[in-house]
């Protein structure tokens, strides 16, 4: 294992994002949303809110992020990023590959100013999806 994934494993552990001993981590999610850039290149707004109820899993063994939607969304992880973290945000960000072969950035972001409340983004070129996520205990 790579310095970067034992650090992250570790600070996952420490963090409490998950109270298993294995290194699968599992999430739920409570709702989604979306955002496109437009004809100009530029972001436009978030979409509404929508809740939902899914799983998603973080496997450091066989490096991929799996979101189990209606459509299973499959992410390799080809890099780690290194944590990031400021009076507000905690960071784990992963460089991926989605099922289709796109290139994606993934991040798991931790507001320190919001109870610690956890989101997944899924950031591609032209559109990002977020997913408020909390830990999951089966």
């Amino acid at each position: 294992m790579t310095k970067i994934k034992i650090f992250i494993v570790l600070t996952f552990l420490v963090l409490g994002l998950n109270q298993s001993y294995s290194q699968t981590y599992k999430f739920k999610t409570s709702g989604y949303s979306v955002m496109l850039k437009d004809q100009k290149n530029k972001w436009g707004k978030w979409s509404d809110l929508d809740l939902v109820n899914i799983l998603v899993t973080l496997d450091t063994n066989k490096s991929r992020i799996t979101v189990y939607s209606e459509v299973i969304q499959l992410f390799e992880i080809i890099d780690y990023i290194p944590f990031e973290e400021n009076k507000t945000d905690g960071v784990y960000s992963f460089t991926c590959k989605d099922n289709n072969g796109e290139d994606c950035t993934l991040s798991i972001i931790i507001r320190k100013k919001q109870d610690n409340r956890k989101q997944l983004y899924i950031n591609y070129d032209n559109r990002m999806i977020v997913y408020n996520i909390s830990n999951y205990h089966s």
